[in-house]
């Protein structure tokens, strides 16, 4: 078992007057932190992928309600979202039983919020879970053992059930993407094609660490650009991929409106494009490496609240660098090598215009980027 970061979080927060909702994709493990939290504890669980809970919990009046939650004192929906109308009902329990704890799950994201956004304004804590961390999973294994892994990370990625299942990781990468992920977006979206939905993502995956030009795509899939752009909007409310917009402020010559786009796990991107090969036979080390320190930073700041604006910073005479943070009015920029002795170009002119730091995270410092050290970089 991999203790989550945000479980001391979520404990905290129980029977404090609010509702507690848990978001993230699918096979993250949502429901097993919610089981862990609730250890010990007497609570009814309630499946919204069970046929009938949907049926009793859809449009019910409060008589119905108490009839169904009964003597308990914590009520957890899990896949909440396949409940029509689960904000109305989650505003009755939480407004008429005042003594129950509800908390609620989701992967559709998207979906679980535009049905409690309105109805739970105010009666509501959020949090969201990633795939495991590699601060989590170095705390779980040790730091020998989490460094003697780090190529397999980059190939299989976080995904909970991959690290527990060595040796299965392919086969339960390929059901997540094929039986989960696409079917979760098929489910609740008006997507005619799914074919196009995969060409789209295969085209991402390629793509990772370049800037994303949607008329490109749109060539290679055969499909107008806007098509492209709602396909590429409904992925990033799925949590799957991110954007990274261009950072731009003094400089004539600054790109100003490319977005680049990541993962959220490596695992799910090379699933994608059916490469699970290991690193020394690989000639995309620098976009698996990228995208896992970017899939990385973004858990550990979002874990440890570590608000900042992201950026990547390009030229159009092709000076960049891979990642820009802005906090607190001090900017830092980044770049990533895979290898320690690889040579960096730092440009002159991003580091005089903003008077910024820079640094190169490799294979040898990463951890200093990933993890809460305690310092500000």
């Amino acid at each position: 078992m991999i203790e989550r970061t945000i479980k001391n979080t979520i404990s905290a927060k129980l029977f404090k007057g609010k509702t507690i909702i848990l978001i993230g994709a699918r096979q993250v493990g949502k429901t097993t932190l919610i089981r862990e939290v609730l250890k010990g504890a007497e609570f009814l669980f309630l499946d919204g992928d069970d046929p009938l809970v949907r049926e009793k919990l859809t449009n019910p009046n409060t008589k119905e309600i108490e009839s169904i939650i009964g003597n308990s004192k914590i009520v957890f929906i899990d896949e909440a979202q396949r409940i029509e109308n689960i904000g109305l009902t989650a505003k009755i329990i939480h407004d008429q039983f005042k003594a129950v704890q509800l908390i609620m799950s989701g992967s559709s994201a998207f979906e679980l919020r535009n049905q409690t956004n309105e109805p739970l304004t105010g009666r509501k804590f959020e949090h969201f879970l990633f795939p495991v961390s590699y601060e989590e999973y170095e705390k779980s294994v040790g730091y020998l053992d989490a460094t003697r892994d780090i190529e397999n990370r980059l190939i299989y990625g976080f995904y909970p059930d991959v690290i527990n299942n060595i040796g299965e990781e392919r086969e339960i990468l390929n059901e997540i993407t094929q039986s989960y992920l696409f079917k979760d977006i098929l489910s609740f979206s008006n997507i005619k094609k799914p074919e196009i939905l995969e060409k789209i993502l295969q085209a991402l995956a390629f793509q990772v660490g370049s800037e994303v030009s949607y008329n490109e795509i749109a060539q290679l899939t055969g499909v107008d650009k806007n098509t492209v752009s709602s396909y590429i909007h409904l992925l990033e409310l799925s949590y799957i991929i991110y954007p990274l917009t261009s950072f731009s402020r003094n400089l004539r010559n600054e790109i100003k409106t490319n977005r680049k786009i990541y993962f959220y796990d490596n695992g799910i991107r090379n699933a994608l494009i059916h490469n699970f090969n290991p690193i020394g036979l690989r000639n995309d080390i620098g976009a698996l490496w990228e995208n896992f320190l970017m899939s990385e930073r973004l858990k550990r700041n979002h874990y440890h609240q570590r608000y900042c604006n992201k950026y990547f910073w390009r030229t159009k005479q092709q000076q960049e660098m891979d990642y820009v943070e802005e906090s607190n009015g001090e900017i830092i920029g980044f770049e990533f090598k895979w290898n320690p002795k690889a040579k960096v170009n730092i440009p002159s002119s991003f580091v005089k215009a903003y008077q910024a730091d820079v640094h190169v995270v490799t294979k040898e410092n990463f951890r200093d980027f990933i993890m809460n050290a305690g310092d500000e970089r």
